[in-house]
């Protein structure tokens, strides 16, 4: 996988990416729908890069690699299809969504170093809160070590369509972790997750929104304020 320094130069754009906070919890067909919309019209150059910061009600969704059977508990909330990558995926209130709408094309036309620009982009994040967040060569997403154990904090999954991005990252702040358990998270079956919270640190998620403002800068370039 790339280095660190090699991916920031490559991934960076001099177009500046707007950023946007939403209130409430946004459904998620509703979120789906507008992405839709946003990255034609970032394939089209009619609207600048962008990163959407969100909360969902309770849901489940099932990536394109998604195994009927890791949904263990299938009334428990809605289900939904997604067109991402990967496997199923809790979202809910507590956890922030960074929905993720850049042009590869500015930025390399490299979708590998592009997953890795955004684990980079939550580990420096996490490093924030003194949280060493890992990567893992057989598994996407960040983990942290627990003593003898290692616990997902943050998902990823993408959809690429025409270059521009979609879908994102998962970064959990205060979810109530045993909606996790109607899944196996993104198929992973030895490991479990875990929260900035429920690691002790009393974080907020406006805390965690400036925190990935200062990281996104750093890997992917100027966002506007």
């Amino acid at each position: 996988m790339n280095s660190r320094d090699d991916i920031r130069p490559a991934l960076r754009s001099t177009d500046a990416v707007a950023w946007e906070i939403a209130d409430g919890l946004v459904p998620y067909e509703d979120a789906v729908a507008r992405m839709e919309r946003e990255t034609q019209a970032i394939a089209r150059h009619e609207a600048p890069e962008r990163i959407w910061l969100l909360e969902h009600p309770p849901l489940y969704t099932a990536g394109t690699s998604a195994n009927a059977a890791d949904l263990v508990a299938p009334d428990r909330f809605p289900v939904f299809k997604s067109g991402r990558g990967g496997q199923y995926t809790y979202h809910g209130p507590g956890q922030r969504v960074a929905y993720v709408m850049l042009d590869l094309k500015r930025r390399g036309a490299d979708v590998r170093a592009f997953v890795a620009g955004l684990e980079q982009w939550i580990i420096d994040t996490l490093d924030q809160f003194n949280v060493k967040g890992e990567r893992r060569e057989d598994r996407v997403g960040v983990w942290v070590r627990r003593g003898t154990r290692e616990d997902k904090i943050a998902a990823i999954g993408i959809r690429v369509r025409h270059w521009v991005t979609f879908h994102g990252i998962s970064i959990n702040v205060e979810p109530d972790l045993t909606h996790f358990d109607g899944i196996v998270p993104c198929g992973i079956r030895e490991h479990g997750v875990t929260s900035l919270v429920d690691l002790g640190l009393p974080v907020t998620m406006a805390d965690l929104d400036v925190a990935l403002k200062r990281a996104f800068k750093s890997n992917f370039g100027k966002v506007c304020e």
